[in-house]
């Protein structure tokens, strides 16, 4: 049985550079895009991008501390621990990408990326600071940027958020098989997973008509 799902991804349609991007969005979104990012450093926040042996414990020990507020906020329990971070910079430290704001001297916010063939996969975000717009820029602006200088197709941000798309997010469907033995539960779940595709696809229609791009690249795309 095949049960649907949506997640948000941006598309390298071959751009050299974020300006490039920014040229295929429609003026207005343009501007908005713009006025965010410098909104988000405005406070003397600086952007770094860590990777491989130069993700040290002191910055798992800072993201650790990012992750468990927003696991606080959101979720209510944070199911990782902080030695797992450890252990995955120990083990695949050359397939994470850290992208770390800090100001004062100090990190306040941060995103963990996961580094696949052609794919950065955006994963975990967190801060110990509330500014405007730092998360879009930490999360999103900044994960395009790394995909266009390293060649990567895409960057998957998960399913939720629909403020995804008025940052060149595109709703994309994916989808899981499964296998249930009782013939019974089986027969219950292939109606209910039958009509959940069919809701999950007209959701992933809807929400593709709010996409920022310029009309002349949209039709492109069609």
């Amino acid at each position: 049985m095949v049960r649907g799902g949506r997640q948000f991804h941006w598309h390298n349609r071959g751009y050299r550079c974020f300006d490039e991007f920014l040229a295929s969005l429609a003026s207005r979104k343009r501007k908005t895009v713009r006025k965010e990012r410098l909104e988000a450093l405005a406070d003397g926040i600086s952007i770094e991008h860590v990777r491989g042996a130069e993700i040290t414990e002191a910055h798992w020990d800072a993201f650790f501390d990012f992750y468990m507020d927003t696991g606080g906020r959101k979720w209510g329990r944070p199911y990782l621990n902080r030695r797992f971070f450890s252990e995955l910079g120990r083990r695949v430290a050359d397939r994470c990408l850290l992208v770390m704001a800090r100001r004062s001297g100090r990190h306040i916010a941060g995103a963990l990326n996961l580094i696949g063939g052609d794919c950065l996969y955006g994963r975990y975000w967190g801060a110990i600071e509330h500014h405007p717009c730092l998360h879009f820029e930490v999360c999103y602006y900044q994960a395009i940027e790394w995909a266009i200088a390293s060649g990567m197709s895409r960057v998957e941000a998960g399913a939720q958020g629909d403020h995804k798309l008025a940052r060149g997010y595109e709703p994309v469907a994916t989808f899981s098989s499964h296998w249930i033995a009782d013939p019974g539960f089986a027969r219950a779940v292939d109606r209910f997973l039958t009509e959940e595709r069919a809701h999950i696809e007209q959701e992933r229609q809807m929400l593709a008509e709010f996409l920022p791009f310029r009309k002349s690249v949209a039709a492109e795309d069609a």
